[in-house]
């Protein structure tokens, strides 16, 4: 059975968005495109502007674990970032979405430059969090 996530917990207040929008370059999806790889070293996030992507997990032995359709709005990898460590999910946007790259540098440097958007930093992590245990049970 795959897990299901809420498509909500990786949706990112509009004033953070915004302001990582500012820093963000962006990405061609003119067709499927694997943002990131399960397992491959986080070196920033992605920004879903428009259109769809899916997160998935895989057992080491390839067996989809979890699976969900993220929607515009998200950040994409932000819990490996934060954690400075490999992405436990892959991505994959599709053809036609809008999607932009922040990378760790300009994600640390728009942090420090505003405090303040760490609270809303951790709100989409904590949302993160709360889908997991509910797909759970």
């Amino acid at each position: 059975m795959i897990m299901q996530l809420d498509p909500s917990a990786f949706v990112a207040d509009p004033e953070l968005f915004q302001a990582l929008g500012a820093r963000s370059t962006p990405v061609s999806c003119d067709e499927d495109l694997t943002l990131f790889q399960q397992g491959e070293p986080a070196i920033g996030l992605y920004m879903l502007h428009a259109g769809d992507a899916t997160l998935s997990i895989d057992s080491d032995e390839g067996v989809p674990i979890l699976s969900v359709r993220a929607t515009a709005g998200s950040l994409l990898g932000l819990p490996s970032l934060l954690g400075n460590q490999s992405y436990t999910m892959t991505a994959i946007a599709h053809a036609g979405a809008q999607v932009s790259f922040v990378s760790q540098g300009e994600f640390t440097a728009l942090i420090e430059a505003n405090p303040d958007l760490s609270l809303k930093v951790l709100k989409v992590l904590a949302n993160e969090v709360r889908s997991a245990r509910r797909a759970l049970y």
